[in-house]
């Protein structure tokens, strides 16, 4: 978008007289084709972080039988404590007191959930738990050293047992 900038020379004589005279008029180009992009691209970064998200973000098109599951393990955690806030998130769904207990990620077949347990401090006697620093640290979304997968309405009292374990360390 060139942008015409025109400089003008103005004086006020007695009895209100304006005499206005073009000085060195010049054409200027600005370019501000990259100026605009910048802009547009800081707003929808702006837009994009101060997005915020619910549950049915997470759980739009998503298997009824895993948005059943999602249901009876959300009932389960928040009977819990009634201080439990739960929070959408981009990626997961964190559920916390004073710091994030266990966060849940909606797949479309089944929930990961992670539990914000050091590595050795959890008591898994079914081995359902995946420990993610082991062989090496897995990058993940939620938080902790723990990954569990929940995918049968069965092994829900399980999983279940071992959240209240990772609320029971971090409340």
């Amino acid at each position: 978008m060139p942008i015409n900038v025109e400089l003008l020379r103005y004086r006020i004589y007695d009895e209100n007289i304006l005499y206005v005279a073009p000085e060195n008029y010049r054409k200027v180009r600005i370019s501000t084709s990259r100026i605009v992009r910048k802009a547009k691209q800081d707003k929808e970064r702006t837009e994009r972080l101060q997005k915020t998200y619910s549950i049915d973000d997470h759980l739009a098109g998503i298997d009824k039988q895993t948005v059943v599951l999602f249901q009876s393990l959300r009932e389960k955690i928040l009977t819990l404590d009634e201080n439990i806030i739960e929070q959408a998130k981009a990626k997961y769904i964190a559920y916390k007191t004073s710091t994030n207990f266990t966060d849940l990620v909606v797949k479309q077949y089944g929930l990961k959930i992670f539990l914000n347990v050091k590595s050795g401090q959890l008591n898994d006697p079914q081995n359902l738990a995946r420990d993610l620093t082991r062989p090496k640290m897995i990058g993940h979304w939620g938080n902790g050293d723990y990954e569990v997968k929940l995918e049968k309405e069965n092994e829900l009292d399980a999983v279940f047992a071992l959240i209240k374990q990772s609320y029971d360390l971090n409340k």
